[in-house]
C-alpha cells in the first residue's frame, strides 16, 4: 500500500466521523482478504530485529541486499550508529568530533563496541518477549520516523508533518507518525486536529486502554457525547472488567436516552462489584430501580432490589424499603410488599384468637394487630395500610387512619391520596370520603386528580347531585379531560338537565389543533361520538348532523379537498349550524400546504381509525346521509356522497361504492339534479342493462332532464346489446319525440313481434301511423289512418275497457279532427272509475280532469262555451 486510503482522505478532510472511517477500513481489509492482495509489512522485517517506536531509536535507512561495510576495527558501521543513537548524537557530529578529538579522545575498542551490541541484543530479545504491540512500521522508515520526532522536539513542525506524512504514504498502518502528527497539532492549539490523528493512532494500535479513555475524554471536552462512548467501549474490549470505564459510559448512554444500554452497563458494575463493596452496591441499586421505575419497567426494577437485598441484608436502609415496597405495590404484589415492611423495619402484626371460641370459628375470629415502632417514617405506615386495605385486613386500620389524620394535608397529601385510592380500589368508599373531603379542602391538594377521585366515590355511593358538582370543578381545573366530561353529561341527563349535559360536551379543540394533532382529534372524536347519541336522544337533528358532518370531516379531509367540498359555519336557519358547500377550486390550499395536510391525515387516520373501525365509520356515514335527508337537505348529501367516493377506503370496497353511487342517484334525484342524477343512472344501467327498475328511473330522469344527450347513448347501448327489450323502446321513444316517425315505427315494431300481447306497444305503433298521417306531406294517408286505428282498437282490446284506454282512443280521434268520435270516447271514459293501482294514489291515475279538459276544448271550438263551462266546473276543479 503506496498511497492514502480513501477512508482515511475523507475523515481527516471532515466528511465522516471516526466510527464510519473504521467501518470502512474494515470493509476494504475483508475485501483485500477475499482477493488475495494484502501485503503484510511483517514479512519485509527482519523476524530477529527489535520492534521499537519512531520515539526510540533513529535508524537510518539501510538496504538488504548490499553488504554493510566495516570500519579498521572491524565492526560495522550500523553498530557505531546504534551507538551513536544513543548516545544522542549524530554521525556526522561524531565523525567531526572524532576528527577534533582524535588526540584527546581514546577511541572505544572493538571489544567495547562488540560488548555494547550484545547487551542491546539482550535487551532487544527481553523488549520483543513482553506483550507491546509489535510496530508495523518498515526498518527502512524508522530513520525517517526518529528524524520527525527530532524536528518536532526543535519546533520545526511543517518539516515534521511532511516527514509524517511521507511515513504515513508509505507505511498507512504504523501508527507512530499518527500519534506524532497528534501531538504535533496539539502542541499548534488545533484540537480537533489533533483528535482525529489521535483516534486513527489508537485505532492502529487499540490495546492502549489509557489511551482511548484520554481519547474518550477529549471527545467529551468537544461535546462529541457518541465518540466518547466509542473509545470507552474500545478501552473495555481490552479491560471488560474495569468499573470505572462501565460507569462512564453508562452515564454517557443516559445522557443520549439510550435507558436499555445504560442499565445493561450498570448491571455489569453490579456483576464485578465484590461483597465488600456493599454500600456502593445499594447505592447503585437504588438509583437502578428508580432508573427502571421511571422507564415503567417495574418487573426489572424489583428483580434489582431483590437481588439488592438478597446479598446485603445487613445494609438494607429505610429508604430501600421504601423503594422495595413502592415496587410491589406498584407490581399489585401486596403481600411481597407487607413482607419487606415488616422484616426490614421493624413493624409487628400478630394475629390473636379471641378465647372462648370454637376450633371451627378459631379462623374467623382471629384479630391482627400492628405494633408499629417509633421512628419509623410515616411513608413506611402509609404503604403498611395500602398493603392492608388491599389484603382485606382491617382490624388495624382503625389506630393507623387516626395517625394519619393527625398529619396535616397540606404537608402530607401525597398520601392521604394514597391510602384514599386503596380504599377506592377495594370498593370502601365510605372510609375513602373522609380523607379525599380533606383533600378537596386543602389549598395545596385542590387539583383536578382529587376531586376526580371525589367526584368517582361520591358517585358510587349515590350521591349524584354532590358528584355532579365535583366533575363539574375538574372540568374547570382540567377542560380537556375527556372522562370528567362524559361523566358530568350522563350525570346532568339523569338529574334532568338536558342542556348543561350538552354544555359538558362542548368540543375542546379548534379546527387548527385538530387538523395537526393526532391526539386531540382521537379525544375530540370520542366526545363527539357521546355528543351525537345525546343530541339523537334529544331529538335535536340539526345538533345531531353537526356532530357527525365534524366527525366525519375529521376522516374525509382530503377527500372533501379532492371534491371540492367545504364545511362551514352558518346562520341562515336562524341558528348557527355546519353546513356543507360547493368551493371553487382555487379556494382550495395549494400543493405545498396540501401536502403536509395529506401527511398530517395520515397520522390522523391512524388514531381515527383506532377508535372506530371502519365499518362504525361506515355506519356514521349512512346516519348522516339519512338524518340529511330527513331534514331536506338533499344538496349537502350529494356532496357528503361525493367526498365519500372520494375516500379510497370506501371507494375501494366494490359493495359500499355501489351503494354509495345509490345513494347518490337519490339524493340528486330528490334535489331535482337530473343532469347529475344522469350521470349515476349512465353508468348502473351499462354495468345492468337487464334490470327494469333501472331503466324505469333512467326513463324518468331523462323525461324531467329536458335534455337529448341520452339519445346517442340509447342507440350505442342498443348496438352492443341488440336483444334488449327495454333499449328497443327507449329508442323507438326518443325517435318519436325527434320526429323520426319511421325509425320510431321500426323500434316499436320490432318490440311488439317479440311481445304482441303487450297493449303499451299496438298504442304506441297506432299513435306513430296516426303521427304519420297527420304530416303536411305525405302519401297514402288513407292507408295510414286505417293501420294507426286497426293497432288502436287493438290496444283497446288488449287493455280492455277502462279509462286509460277509451281516452287514448278520443286523444287519436281528437288529433286526426274527429271530435264527433272523440267526444264518443271522451264521454265514455268519464262515465268509468279511475284505475287503482298498488303503491299509486287513485288521484294520480284519475283522467277526469284530462278528459274534461280535451272536451271543453272541442266543446269551445264549436262555440258551446257553456258546456265546456260546466265540464271544467264539474271535473276540473281542483
Amino acid at each position: 500500500m503506496s498511497g492514502f486510503s480513501p477512508e482515511l482522505i475523507e475523515y481527516l478532510e471532515g466528511k465522516i466521523s471516526f466510527e464510519e472511517f473504521e467501518k470502512r477500513r474494515e470493509e476494504r481489509k475483508s475485501r483485500e482478504r477475499k482477493g488475495g492482495n494484502v501485503l503484510t509489512e511483517e514479512n519485509a522485517e527482519d523476524p530477529d530485529g527489535p520492534s521499537t517506536s519512531g520515539q526510540c531509536l533513529i535508524v537510518a535507512p539501510e538496504s538488504h541486499s548490499e553488504v554493510e561495510e566495516e570500519t579498521s576495527d572491524g565492526v560495522s558501521k550500523s553498530v557505531h550508529r546504534v551507538f551513536a543513537s544513543m548516545m544522542g548524537e549524530n554521525e556526522e557530529e561524531e565523525d567531526e568530533e572524532e576528527e577534533e578529538d582524535e588526540e584527546t579522545l581514546e577511541q572505544p575498542t572493538a571489544g567495547d563496541v562488540f560488548a555494547l551490541e550484545m547487551v542491546l541484543n539482550r535487551e532487544t530479545k527481553k523488549m520483543m518477549k513482553e506483550k507491546r504491540p509489535r510496530s508495523k512500521l518498515p526498518r527502512a522508515l524508522r530513520g525517517l520516523m526518529g528524524e520527525a520526532n527530532i524536528r518536532f522536539a526543535r519546533g520545526e513542525h511543517e518539516e515534521a508533518i511532511l516527514m509524517c506524512m511521507e511515513i504515513i504514504r508509505q507505511a498507512p498502518l504504523a501508527y507512530e507518525p499518527f500519534s506524532t502528527l497528534a501531538m504535533i497539532y496539539e502542541d499548534q492549539g488545533d484540537m480537533e486536529k489533533s483528535l482525529q490523528f489521535e483516534l486513527i493512532a489508537a485505532h492502529l494500535n487499540p490495546s492502549d486502554t489509557e489511551e482511548w479513555v484520554r481519547l474518550a475524554e477529549m471527545s467529551l471536552e468537544q461535546d462529541n457525547i457518541k465518540q466518547a462512548i466509542f473509545c470507552y467501549a474500545k478501552a473495555l474490549k481490552y479491560d471488560p472488567t474495569n468499573v470505572r470505564y462501565l460507569w462512564e459510559r453508562s452515564s454517557l448512554y443516559e445522557q443520549l436516552g439510550e435507558h436499555k444500554l445504560a442499565m445493561d452497563g450498570y448491571r455489569r458494575i453490579l456483576n464485578l462489584l465484590t461483597p465488600f463493596d456493599g454500600d456502593r452496591f445499594m447505592h447503585l441499586a437504588r438509583d437502578m430501580a428508580k432508573s427502571y421505575y421511571e422507564a415503567n419497567d417495574i418487573a426489572a426494577a424489583i428483580e434489582i432490589m431483590e437481588e439488592a437485598f438478597g446479598k446485603h441484608q445487613n445494609l438494607v436502609s429505610v429508604e430501600d424499603v421504601n423503594i422495595a415496597a413502592e415496587l410491589y405495590i406498584s407490581n399489585k404484589q401486596y403481600d411481597r410488599a407487607l413482607a419487606v415492611i415488616t422484616d426490614f423495619s421493624g413493624i409487628v402484626l400478630e394475629k390473636k384468637e379471641a378465647e372462648g371460641e370454637s376450633s371451627v370459628e378459631n379462623k374467623a375470629s382471629e384479630k391482627v394487630t400492628c405494633a408499629i415502632p417509633e421512628g419509623v417514617p410515616i411513608d413506611i405506615t402509609v404503604k403498611l395500610m395500602v398493603c392492608l386495605v388491599h389484603l382485606n385486613i382491617l382490624e388495624p386500620l382503625n389506630h393507623l387512619l387516626t395517625t394519619l389524620v393527625e398529619q396535616n394535608p397540606e404537608d402530607m397529601g401525597d398520601l392521604y391520596l394514597d391510602v384514599a385510592e386503596a380504599f377506592l380500589d377495594v370498593g370502601e368508599y365510605n372510609s375513602a370520603l373522609p380523607l379525599l373531603s380533606s383533600l378537596v379542602c386543602s389549598e395545596r391538594y385542590n387539583l383536578a386528580v382529587v376531586w376526580l377521585r371525589h367526584a368517582e366515590c361520591l358517585k358510587a355511593l349515590g350521591y349524584i347531585e354532590q358528584a355532579a358538582e365535583s366533575y363539574d370543578k375538574v372540568v374547570d381545573l382540567a377542560p380537556l379531560h375527556l372522562d370528567a366530561r362524559i361523566s358530568l353529561s350522563t350525570l346532568q341527563q339523569q338529574l334532568g338537565r338536558p342542556e348543561k349535559a350538552l354544555e359538558a360536551l362542548e368540543p375542546m379543540y379548534d379546527p387548527d389543533t385538530l387538523a395537526q394533532d393526532a391526539n386531540a382529534a382521537q379525544q375530540e372524536l370520542k366526545l363527539l361520538l357521546h355528543r351525537s347519541t345525546l343530541l339523537h336522544s334529544q331529538g335535536n337533528m340539526y345538533g345531531y348532523v353537526d356532530s357527525l358532518l365534524t366527525m366525519l370531516a375529521m376522516l374525509l379531509k382530503v377527500a372533501m379537498n379532492r371534491a371540492q367540498v367545504c364545511l362551514i359555519s352558518s346562520s341562515k336557519s336562524g341558528e348557527r349550524h355546519l353546513y356543507l358547500i360547493k368551493v371553487s377550486r382555487d379556494k382550495i390550499s395549494d400543493s405545498d400546504d396540501q401536502e403536509t395536510t395529506n401527511c398530517d391525515a395520515k397520522a390522523i387516520f391512524m388514531v381515527l381509525t383506532s377508535v372506530l373501525p371502519k365499518d362504525d365509520w361506515w355506519n356514521l356515514l349512512l346516519k348522516a346521509i339519512y338524518a340529511l335527508c330527513d331534514l331536506a337537505r338533499y344538496k349537502e348529501a350529494e356532496l357528503l356522497v361525493d367526498s365519500s367516493l372520494e375516500y379510497y377506503s370506501f371507494y375501494d370496497d366494490r359493495q359500499k361504492r355501489k351503494e354509495l353511487e345509490y345513494f347518490g342517484l337519490s339524493a340528486a334525484i330528490l334535489d331535482k339534479n337530473f343532469r347529475k342524477a344522469y350521470n349515476y343512472i349512465r353508468i348502473m344501467v351499462m354495468e345492468h342493462v337487464s334490470k327494469p327498475q333501472l331503466w324505469n328511473i333512467f326513463n324518468q330522469i331523462t323525461m324531467h332532464s329536458q335534455d337529448v344527450r341520452h339519445h346517442r347513448f340509447c342507440l350505442r347501448l342498443m348496438l352492443k346489446n341488440p336483444e334488449n327489450h327495454a333499449l328497443c323502446v327507449l329508442n323507438g321513444h326518443n325517435a318519436f319525440v325527434s320526429g323520426s316517425f319511421k325509425h320510431a315505427l321500426g323500434q316499436y315494431v320490432q318490440a311488439f313481434r317479440n311481445n304482441p300481447e303487450e297493449p303499451l306497444y299496438s298504442l304506441c305503433i297506432g299513435l306513430t301511423f296516426i303521427h304519420m298521417a297527420s304530416q303536411k306531406y305525405v302519401l297514402k294517408r288513407h292507408a295510414l289512418i286505417v293501420q294507426g286505428f286497426s293497432f288502436l282498437h287493438r290496444y283497446l282490446q288488449l287493455r280492455g275497457s277502462c279509462q286509460e284506454s277509451l281516452y287514448n282512443l278520443g286523444r287519436g280521434l281528437h288529433q286526426l279532427g274527429l271530435v264527433h268520435l272523440a267526444i264518443h270516447y271522451y264521454q265514455k271514459a268519464l262515465e268509468l272509475p279511475p284505475l287503482v293501482l298498488e303503491g299509486i294514489e287513485a288521484d294520480q291515475t284519475d283522467l277526469r280532469r284530462d278528459i274534461a279538459f280535451n272536451l271543453s276544448l272541442i266543446y269551445q271550438s264549436s262555440g258551446n262555451l257553456r258546456m265546456a263551462r260546466k265540464l271544467l266546473y264539474t271535473h276540473g276543479a281542483v
